[in-house]
């Protein structure tokens, strides 16, 4: 007898997985120092990939059966998916268990945006992600590997003409890097209406390039905002969101906005995670540092015939097996097989 579907994503911790992070390809335009080696990865061979239709199915299966209510696309570099805005209107038009349509969003390098945001925000997108982790375009080419900067900034200024509103950016802070750079990014921020979103460097880039003892945390970066701006904590209450919030002025300018920074290291919120993840090669992953042996392949078992009961009945088991917590403070902690390129944000 095929088992009967789950109706969401539970773990033994008693938290329900509504966000829904897909990987549309492992490969990416850039080679951020922190991210890839200088000459690329190894990419994935097409046939380990999940195509669209059996993209758009796992998403469908997520939502109408498992409780997702917020899909959020990712890469690698998203936006090297030409489908994309097919499958981001195949996800528009599902309908959640609360009766709304899935938030649709997309993190992104924002390279090549600019020719796409409009008919991105026509197929059902509703908000994007933005990484950028300076403002000067020296420190942006040597940490990127690429002289890209003016493009990054014609993609941001194309999603607010889309309305693909808040345009939030991602930014790592590292030692000796771009520690320097986090006003003049707040600025730029402020100037522009964006929200700014600090990232404490996390083990998942070369193993070489992440020290647990030399890392920019989030009082250091909080310290460095306040020596020239006036900051208060945001009212609204976190929630599941990865990003304590902090509402910002700059009494120079009389500018408002909000930053938020991601502590995942120092002041981990795994407690509160709702997410679930899916790799490009069709494998679940409940936590962005799972192991290798906790990951499971729905591409197998789907081209294996699983019906959408059996695939929602696996993808409901491995997220009942998600641990507390991350564990990188753990003295036993061993970094992810994957890096961030194959595993998705």
């Amino acid at each position: 007898m095929a088992p009967k579907a789950p109706s969401t994503l539970v773990d033994s911790y008693g938290r329900t997985a509504r966000d829904l992070r897909v990987s549309l390809t492992d490969r990416c335009n850039l080679r951020c120092t922190y991210c890839m080696p200088a000459d690329g990865l190894e990419w994935l061979p097409t046939e380990h990939t999940l195509d669209d239709g059996e993209v758009i199915r796992l998403i469908r299966i997520a939502v109408e059966q498992l409780g997702i209510r917020q899909v959020r696309f990712t890469g690698g570099e998203p936006l090297l998916r030409r489908s994309l805005e097919d499958i981001v209107r195949a996800t528009k038009g599902l309908r959640a268990d609360d009766g709304l349509n899935p938030t649709t969003a997309l993190t992104t390098n924002a390279l090549g945006l600019d020719r796409r945001a409009a008919g991105l925000a026509a197929a059902g997108l509703d908000r994007i992600n933005i990484s950028l982790d300076t403002v000067d375009r020296e420190q942006y080419a040597a940490l990127t590997r690429r002289d890209r900067l003016p493009d990054v900034i014609a993609g941001i200024d194309a999603a607010l003409a889309a309305g693909l509103t808040p345009v939030k950016i991602n930014a790592v802070v590292m030692p000796g890097v771009n520690e320097d750079a986090v006003c003049d990014l707040a600025d730029f921020a402020l100037v522009r209406g964006l929200e700014l979103r600090f990232i404490e460097q996390m083990p998942l880039g070369p193993r070489e390039k992440w020290d647990r003892t030399n890392m920019v945390t989030a009082e250091e970066i909080l310290g460095r905002l306040k020596e020239r701006f006036d900051l208060s904590p945001a009212a609204e209450p976190r929630g599941a969101a990865p990003a304590a919030r902090w509402d910002i002025a700059d009494p120079a300018t009389g500018r408002r906005g909000r930053v938020g920074i991601i502590a995942s290291v120092t002041h981990p919120f795994c407690g509160a995670c709702d997410r679930t993840r899916l790799t490009t090669d069709g494998a679940v992953r409940s936590c962005l540092f799972s192991a290798a042996a906790d990951e499971v392949s729905l591409r197998d078992a789907m081209r294996a015939g699983a019906s959408d009961d059996e695939l929602a009945a696996l993808w409901a088991g491995a997220m009942w097996a998600k641990k507390p917590g991350h564990g990188i403070d753990d003295p036993g902690f061993l970094k992810p097989e994957r890096l961030m390129s194959e595993i998705g944000g």
